[in-house]
């Protein structure tokens, strides 16, 4: 099921003809199953535009198109930056970051605007602080992380929180914004795909405890703003969170002071 923002992005600022959109995303799709297949490229996830479901979309947009610095932690096919430079941000002020390169050249195939976007991808593992992603250290007001800290068990989300801290400007609302899976039973979890990794799924209390614990090592101080809803059912594409009740949608903002 191909939701109607993403035929509009792909119809209006990729100039695909409708009648050759779906094919086009089932190509991209399964090229990128084979780079790596993560379940929200299995699942056509990329073409969820999360960050327009944010209810601070519009205020992110506007901090953009101000000249402000935006980085797309674990962009994947850099979706979420067509989406931004299809509602006016300067293409140039936003960034993606991706551990796996083919993912860019990926979505330059699925948007067609290699020549046109003037955005900057850099690759690098966040938890290598040589790592080109370095470049940016300080430079960013805002990032936009989602499903990526639920990648992680608790002590590399810790990690991964103070690598954000170092990227982002130490100035008031500097935020990092984001969704993500968490459960109703906070606490580590071992995915049926993976079991040699333990992840941990947060609720909105121990969500705000970790940045309060991030902000203790950092020394910094941050607003954290954090909802929960079940998980379950149809998404735009298909089903989505599977059929354990436990299972929640975050969505967060976090603010530095």
């Amino acid at each position: 099921k191909l939701g109607d923002p993403a035929r509009r992005l792909l119809e209006t600022y990729s100039d695909i003809p409708s009648d050759e959109v779906e094919k086009h995303v089932y190509a991209i799709r399964d090229e990128g199953w084979k780079v790596w297949p993560y379940p929200c490229i299995g699942q056509f996830r990329f073409l969820d535009l999360s960050i327009s479901h944010s209810p601070y979309y519009p205020t992110i947009l506007e901090r953009i198109k101000a000249g402000e610095n935006f980085l797309d932690l674990g962009c994947c096919f850099g979706q979420d930056l067509r989406k931004l430079a299809a509602d006016g941000a300067p293409s140039e002020h936003l960034y993606g970051s991706d551990l796996r390169p083919e993912f860019f050249d990926l979505g330059y195939k699925l948007f067609r605007d290699k020549d046109t976007l003037k955005s900057k991808f850099f690759v690098g593992d966040v938890f290598d602080p040589s790592s080109p992603l370095s470049e940016l250290d300080g430079k960013i007001d805002i990032i936009y992380a989602a499903s990526f800290l639920h990648l992680f068990g608790y002590d590399d989300q810790i990690r991964v929180c103070k690598r954000i801290v170092k990227l982002l400007k130490e100035k008031k609302d500097s935020v990092v914004l984001g969704r993500q899976v968490g459960s109703s039973n906070a606490g580590n979890q071992t995915p049926s795909n993976d079991l040699t990794r333990t992840r941990w799924r947060h609720n909105e209390e121990t969500f705000k405890k970790m940045w309060e614990e991030v902000g203790k090592l950092t020394e910094s101080t941050w607003r954290v703003e954090v909802s929960s809803e079940p998980w379950a059912g149809e998404g735009d594409h298909g089903p989505q969170g599977g059929n354990d009740p436990s299972t929640l949608r975050l969505r967060f903002a976090v603010f530095r002071e």
